[in-house]
């Protein structure tokens, strides 16, 4: 069954020609577009000739995919509309993909313009490719939408792409280690081990008799895994970060409270708290705005 095109559109409060230029200048291009780490562009032998270029794609350290591309731009005199059309592909068959088109539209309205991709490809490996590209295709569709609304950032409100993908993937790397500790710490002490120190820790804050100690532990612990989850998500990163700012220091009242002794511990409660609730209040400041792939359209008419 043949798979559904990558679409993408997005509106951008920003004159035409200014985003025509962010996105056809390769210097520029690159910036912006996650897909991308380099962009060159081939000089022409006459005017009327499609636009050449090579691109390279840094997938990890050491490891980079390099291909070749050509694009060309008309524009459409009686509404204004300009379209870029692009034909891509690589011959290293680390990429699954193995060649593919696509185009670009910019289609001029009162407040700037809607800007919209759309495109598709031919993938290696026969079947096996089919079911690698089951992830590869929405992978790419999200990477093209954040990219999108992190252009639109740029054009309206002057924030380079660096400075927003480093704090996108700062707040992603916080939210994957907060989401990590939260997992682990109601699994394993509370969940599993019915460590005894929990249940002591509960029984002296609350008074309980060690066996209702033991059900609010494991019950603590399930809840301590579900607000884990939370972190997976892809919005609402501000709002838990908030949420920890308040809650950690009520954690380490607690702790010590109960039992005043571990304090003085190596790699106590206290200690951690603190290191986790500054890390909360960073991930709080980074969070604010984040560009985001849900800014964009990825049905043709739908709404976000």
């Amino acid at each position: 069954m043949k798979k559904k095109s990558i679409y993408v559109e997005i509106d951008i409060q920003a004159p035409i020609d200014e985003a025509w230029a962010y996105t056809q200048n390769p210097k520029l291009h690159e910036q912006w577009d996650l897909r991308f780490t380099s962009i060159t562009y081939i000089e022409k032998k006459s005017p009327e000739d499609a636009q050449q270029f090579t691109y390279e794609t840094k997938v990890m350290p050491g490891l980079k995919v390099s291909g070749w591309g050509e694009s060309k731009g008309t524009h459409h005199k009686e509404n204004g509309t300009k379209t870029s059309s692009l034909h891509f592909g690589t011959p290293q068959k680390i990429s699954p993909i193995a060649e593919g088109k696509g185009y670009w539209q910019y289609i001029p309205h009162d407040s700037g313009l809607t800007f919209l991709t759309q495109y598709d490809y031919d993938v290696r490996y026969g079947k096996l490719g089919d079911v690698l590209d089951n992830v590869f295709r929405p992978a790419m569709g999200w990477a093209t939408a954040l990219s999108f609304d992190v252009l639109k950032r740029w054009l309206e409100k002057g924030e380079n792409p660096y400075s927003q993908y480093r704090r996108f993937f700062l707040t992603m790397l916080i939210s994957m280690l907060f989401c990590f500790v939260w997992f682990y710490h109601g699994l394993v002490p509370k969940v599993l081990m019915q460590h005894p120190d929990e249940v002591a820790m509960l029984t002296a804050l609350g008074g309980f008799h060690a066996s209702t100690a033991t059900k609010a532990v494991f019950w603590i612990g399930i809840c301590e895994i579900i607000f884990a989850l939370c972190w997976l998500l892809p919005r609402r990163k501000r709002l838990l970060f908030g949420l920890q700012i308040m809650l950690f220091p009520l954690l380490t009242v607690s702790a010590v409270v109960s039992d005043a002794s571990i304090s003085t511990a190596p790699f106590n409660p206290v200690t951690l708290n603190v290191a986790l609730w500054v890390l909360a209040i960073v991930g709080f400041i980074l969070s604010k705005d984040l560009p985001s792939a849900k800014s964009c359209k990825r049905k043709r008419g739908a709404s976000i």
